[in-house]
């Protein structure tokens, strides 16, 4: 299993961050990983709440069946998932306040029979970059 955490200080307050993570609607707008929803979103999330969507790594789309394992407002978003081809994706993104804006804890996991070897290095690369741009992103978005 391939694991990349990233911490980023945010020039926005924690609440706004939290806004903009937390609402699965604005994940295209940011996180580069994410491409589409396939399933309507809920009017509310909360722990178990289950969407599908579309992940990609490498130009490689996988559909995705979620579901959120810890949602503590405003603090933490934990979610995984299985795709097709037994691929295993988990995204935790941890918000606090930090000086005058606010930190952020990114924390993505990759697994899964065929993530090993070289495509596992390949994937690893992949989303360490994928990672940096979405949190640019993200940062754009909160400015």
């Amino acid at each position: 299993m391939i694991t990349i955490e990233k911490t980023t200080d945010l020039p926005a307050s924690a609440e706004k961050i939290w806004a903009a993570v937390s609402d699965l609607a604005r994940w295209e707008d940011w996180l580069t990983i994410h491409q589409k929803w396939k399933s309507d979103l809920p009017a509310e999330i909360g722990l178990g709440t289950k969407v599908t969507g579309v992940a990609s790594v490498l130009n490689m789309p996988n559909t995705i069946e979620w579901t959120v394992d810890e949602w503590d407002v405003p603090n933490k978003l934990a979610i995984s998932g299985k795709g097709m081809a037994g691929v295993e994706v988990s995204i935790s993104l941890a918000v606090s306040s930090h000086g005058d804006g606010s930190k952020l804890v990114v924390t993505s996991s990759f697994g899964g029979q065929m993530i090993v070897g070289a495509i596992a290095g390949a994937i690893e690369r992949a989303s360490k970059q994928e990672l940096d741009t979405s949190l640019a992103n993200l940062a754009e978005q909160v400015a």
